[in-house]
């Protein structure tokens, strides 16, 4: 059985922390009903024993101080809001991990619990990712961690980062696939309704969240057909036709509304579709390129240049084979 400490301190994010812990208790549960034994024997750790108060009104009992000497398979650090004012508050975390770094079996943070390993100086010269939103943050303060901000999660021989909050359980049936294989974290996402390998990255401009967030209801309607529809040649006359308004006013309308051009929110549409389709191991790029809506495998190769600086080839090897490094 695999021992797990998730770490936590005062004001870490609720459900990083019970996200994770879900998943291994799911894992269990599911070995159980093979006639197996538990698969993770978890606890809460933190620099003190005793309760924790979280981001919101849940606190979590911290059963095992930390310590030098009784070390986890596996120690999961996890985010806070405020990581700035954490790294000061709980300074202790940042220095057991220096300590233990390199006896850990695996070491994993979780969101902006990714500062705590680089202020450890364990990140140095490793990929990484956390939450977008301090990405530039991380990447500033630590110029040596190559730090990838789309990413749900990465791995980097034994230390595993990931993105933000929800990104967080994507981490944990990733290493309940590596410890007991596919099929019981399959059963897992299964139970708790998630992916097992969500599609797509933690773009920050998701081409689905633009359309939810728009107020005109024609406008949020065509957003939803283009969704539908981006195998087609979508023009601006053919979408303001649509919408049923001027090509003029339906153009500044739609900046207006989504925050993007339609061409620019068609491209993302195409690309959220690719980088999603390319998880799919069988399919050839060339039926990706088209499921995707874009006109030719060289198309969808100049939209990822622009977005990420790689092909469509290279980001299937390095992120959508396994989600990992």
């Amino acid at each position: 059985m695999k021992t797990v400490d998730i770490v936590v301190y005062p004001g870490f994010k609720a459900m990083e922390a019970v996200g994770p812990m879900s998943v291994f208790e799911y894992a269990n549960l599911h070995l159980q009903r093979r006639g197996k034994g538990s698969g993770y024997d978890v606890r809460i750790a933190s620099h003190k024993t005793g309760p924790v108060r979280s981001d919101t009104l849940m606190s979590l009992d911290a059963t095992k101080a930390l310590n030098t000497l009784s070390l986890p398979d596996n120690a999961i650090i996890v985010g806070a809001r405020h990581i700035q004012d954490a790294l000061v508050d709980s300074a202790a975390i940042t220095d057991w991990v220096a300590a233990v770094a390199a006896r850990i079996e695996r070491l994993t943070a979780l969101c902006s619990g990714a500062f705590f390993l680089a202020a450890a100086g364990v990140l140095d010269g490793k990929r990484a990712t956390t939450h977008w939103s301090v990405a530039e943050r991380l990447q500033a303060e630590y110029p040596a961690i190559d730090v990838d901000a789309d990413a749900i999660f990465v791995r980097c021989e034994k230390i595993w980062t990931s993105a933000g909050v929800t990104a967080g359980i994507d981490l944990a049936l990733a290493l309940v696939e590596e410890d007991y294989g596919r099929d019981l974290a399959l059963e897992v996402a299964t139970e708790m309704v998630v992916f097992l390998k969500r599609p797509g990255g933690q773009s920050q401009f998701s081409a689905h969240l633009l359309s939810e967030r728009t107020t005109r209801p024609n406008i949020r309607e065509l957003q939803n057909w283009i969704l539908d529809n981006l195998h087609q040649r979508l023009t601006v006359a053919q979408l303001s036709q649509k919408a049923m308004m001027s090509e003029r006013h339906f153009t500044r309308v739609f900046q207006q509304e989504v925050g993007l051009s339609t061409q620019e929110f068609i491209e993302q549409c195409r690309f959220e579709r690719g980088t999603g389709l390319l998880a799919e191991l069988a399919l050839p790029l060339k039926t990706v390129a088209a499921r995707a809506g874009f006109s030719d495998e060289a198309h969808m190769r100049r939209v990822f240049m622009k977005k990420l600086g790689i092909t469509p080839k290279l980001y299937r090897e390095r992120f959508a084979t396994t989600g990992v490094d």
